[in-house]
């Protein structure tokens, strides 16, 4: 406890001399000029915070809510848990830049469009652990409920349920800060109160204190949610919740057929809502509409030509970025675990930077790098880095310890097993963490185009949102969302394949 404080203490004090030498500079705030501009607008933060907080509120319980119920109907009816996972996937895929001002338009003013995106920010976080969960009951268990005549009910209860509880605490705990920045992200939409609202007019004013305020209060609620869900979920449970990062593997029945089906689905979901809403043809674009803009209207051809340019300039950022996240994260990992102690430094650093919101860590990275590819690509790498980091640490201790025994026993030192037994082991996690982190890289790169850089594909949707060309801004983000679901199952193959040759134990 006392090195921690220490380490917080000398943490602080470097900040504020770095925020003094570069006073000039106008990049970087230090904590005694942050504490000052609290100290003089805190009935402002006061009730930006409270209309963020209740709106993240809303949003987490609705999305928790929705992904406990599509979890108990994936299990009540097994053939349904291939489309609900694709669905789920498809709709996380959606970029949240594009889907806000949607939102806007459908909701109207209010607080709509904040409640919407926070639940759309938590909901697959919380179903993936909960359907893994739930499956995660050894069957000798079933056959005893079964022997005492009980139902499937009871075993629901008695036992799936219990069972599943480590890994639904696990998709809240990182459910919390999501929905924190599900709600800034719909502020940004247009709304009259709340922290990205602030956010906003901090950036257009370029203040410096403000921005560094507001990032660093919204990481403080961040970091607290997160604790507060692992607090309470240490009451409920004799061990700590389970890091689940991954997909449950596909069940038998899948394959091109699954995936038709759930394209098929999603287009009547897509056309059925539009219609079922009433909304105007101006502004509301089906399937059918984004084909034509993209095929056969007069300017399909500008269409195409916007969306591939775009779509390129993202990529130019994206890909170094995410590639940069995952390198970083792996290897951290593996520095970790060949020397411990360097855990106390490093895990708290990297849960302060996972509990920033993206919309406030934009603002400044461009403040510190500026609006260039730098800029950019460092902003991706962070939002990837940190469940690359967790989730590759889970891996690597999750190496059998016989094994690992068997090579001290051969005189193997650590580096030796690290690289025969540890890193196979980590395999798996790590990319089970490189899929989750597709949607997130590309959440990550429109924010900062939108907010900053003014090129690529996040500043298409803004601009054509703020010019109200809804054939081009359904086009981004039906082909945005197309292509992030098409990422995150190039990942999927590339996995096997590595796994095939490298590890192919953890193919069983």
């Amino acid at each position: 406890m006392t090195r921690s404080a220490l380490g917080i203490l000398l943490a602080l004090a470097l900040w504020e001399a770095a925020g003094r030498g570069l006073a000039e500079a106008y990049v970087l705030a230090p904590p005694s000029a942050i504490a000052l501009w609290l100290w003089q607008n805190a009935g402002l933060m006061a009730r930006a915070l409270g209309e963020t907080l209740w709106n993240a509120a809303l949003g987490y319980v609705i999305g928790n809510g929705a992904a406990v119920a599509l979890a108990g109907l994936a299990l009540a009816w097994a053939r349904s848990e291939a489309m609900i996972r694709g669905l789920a996937l498809l709709v996380f895929c959606l970029p949240l830049v594009a889907t806000g001002p949607i939102l806007r338009v459908v909701f109207g003013p209010g607080d709509g469009p904040q409640v919407a995106l926070a639940a759309l920010a938590v909901y697959y976080t919380t179903l993936i652990p909960l359907l893994v969960g739930l499956r995660a009951v050894p069957e000798a268990w079933l056959d005893l409920v079964r022997s005492y005549g009980r139902g499937p009910l009871q075993a629901l209860i008695r036992v799936r349920a219990r069972a599943a509880l480590p890994y639904l605490v696990a998709g809240l705990q990182i459910a919390a800060p999501a929905a924190f920045l599900g709600a800034m992200v719909g502020e940004f939409t247009g709304a009259e109160r709340g922290m990205g609202v602030l956010t906003l007019r901090a950036m257009r004013a370029m203040d410096v204190e403000m921005t560094w305020a507001l990032a660093t209060v919204a990481t403080a609620i961040a970091m607290l949610g997160y604790l507060a869900v692992g607090a309470l979920a240490a009451r409920a449970l004799s061990e700590a919740p389970s890091v689940m990062l991954a997909a449950p593997p596909a069940r038998r029945g899948g394959g091109p057929w699954t995936v038709l089906l759930v394209a098929a689905a999603a287009m009547l979901i897509w056309a059925g809502g539009l219609r079922l809403l009433g909304l105007s043809s101006f502004f509301a674009k089906g399937p059918l509409d984004v084909a034509q803009a993209l095929t056969t209207s007069s300017d399909a051809a500008a269409n195409r030509a916007a969306l591939g340019e775009a779509l390129l300039e993202t990529a130019v950022f994206l890909l170094p970025g995410y590639a940069a996240g995952l390198a970083a994260g792996a290897g951290l990992a593996m520095l970790i675990v060949l020397v411990p102690a360097a855990s106390g430094a490093v895990i708290p650093v990297a849960v302060a930077l996972r509990s920033v919101p993206i919309i406030t860590t934009a603002p400044l990275v461009v403040l510190l790098l500026g609006r260039g590819a730098l800029g950019t690509v460092t902003l991706v790498a962070i939002m990837v880095f940190f469940p690359t980091l967790i989730a590759c640490l889970h891996g690597l201790r999750q190496a059998p310890g016989r094994i690992l025994d068997v090579m001290e026993s051969y005189a193997a030192g650590p580096l030796q097993q690290l690289i025969r037994v540890r890193i196979p082991a980590m395999l798996p996690a790590f990319f089970a963490a490189a899929r989750m982190n597709v949607p997130a890289s590309v959440l990550a790169v429109t924010v900062v185009e939108w907010l900053a850089t003014g090129q690529g594909i996040g500043s298409v949707m803004a601009l054509s949102a703020s010019l109200s060309d809804y054939d081009l801004l359904w086009s981004a983000v039906a082909v945005t969302a197309l292509l992030s679901v098409l990422g995150y199952g190039a990942v999927g193959l590339l996995e096997r394949r590595v796994l095939r040759v490298y590890a192919p134990e953890q193919l069983a």
